[in-house]
């Protein structure tokens, strides 16, 4: 419990700043992929990878630009393939090998693309500043709820070679929250109630995907937490293993059946 509320105290700035929105907002976003960025890359140094650091926070700082100044999404295109020219080079030259790039790049996907479906979801709809707490209100409550219902009901594991503490019990919990919460959000601000149960709760499958995966990769990898932000807390990422996957699901079902 004391973990969740530290990690909880620790989103407060991002809310602070998804309030204010525009530049502020641009500007975290930056600061928060570089740092997940680094966290990523990291880890994965444990296995003798040595990714392109310099590739992915290029990357992130084009973020900046390109919502700051709303570029389409072709700019994001032509820098990727740029990119990928330009860490071709230590291929040639022998000082990095195929799988260093594979992971420079995917972790730009992973955390740098996926994260900012956040802004994406704030700008790219006239509500968005209403839509873009559903991100949070899902991955959190699943988090909360899984929690809780596993404390209290846990007895079948989940997924025991990827998250031994997770049960079965806890991932029904997660989603009957995120499902319950979601519609008392979807009635309040006058939202498609069928369109919000679906998001609440498929939402919190995805949202648990992205926790778990997470998880696998750490196993991978050999480690406890991605970071140390908060010494026996974890950094960014295991904070936003589940808002990374939510993100863009949210986005998606806004896109298809909102918008």
């Amino acid at each position: 419990m004391r973990t969740r509320v530290i990690a909880g105290l620790l989103l407060v700035p991002l809310f602070i700043l998804i309030i204010f929105g525009g530049t502020p907002l641009y500007i975290g976003e930056a600061i928060i992929i570089s740092i997940a960025l680094n966290e990523f890359y990291k880890a994965f140094e444990q296995k003798d990878i040595k990714p392109l650091y310099y590739i992915g926070y290029i990357f992130s700082i084009y973020l900046l630009i390109k919502n700051y100044l709303q570029l389409p999404i072709s700019y994001t295109y032509t820098l990727i393939f740029i990119l990928f020219l330009i860490s071709i080079a230590p291929i040639l030259m022998v000082k990095r090998n195929i799988i260093d790039i594979v992971v420079t790049f995917f972790g730009i996907f992973y955390v740098a693309v996926l994260i900012d479906f956040i802004v994406l979801t704030m700008d790219n709809f006239s509500e968005g500043n209403i839509y873009v707490w559903l991100i949070f209100i899902i991955a959190f409550m699943t988090d909360t709820f899984a929690y809780f219902a596993g404390y209290l009901f846990g007895k079948h594991k989940l997924i025991p070679k990827v998250s031994p503490k997770k049960t079965v019990e806890g991932s029904v919990g997660g989603i009957l929250g995120s499902s319950l919460i979601c519609l008392v959000f979807g009635y309040f601000f006058k939202i498609d109630l069928k369109v919000i149960l679906f998001l609440g709760f498929f939402g919190s499958l995805v949202a648990q995907f992205g926790d778990l995966f997470a998880s696998s990769i750490k196993r991978y990898v050999g480690i406890k937490d991605y970071g140390k932000l908060i010494p026996g807390h974890g950094g960014i990422l295991d904070r936003f293993d589940s808002v990374i996957l939510v993100a863009p699901f949210v986005y998606s079902v806004i896109t298809l059946f909102i918008k």
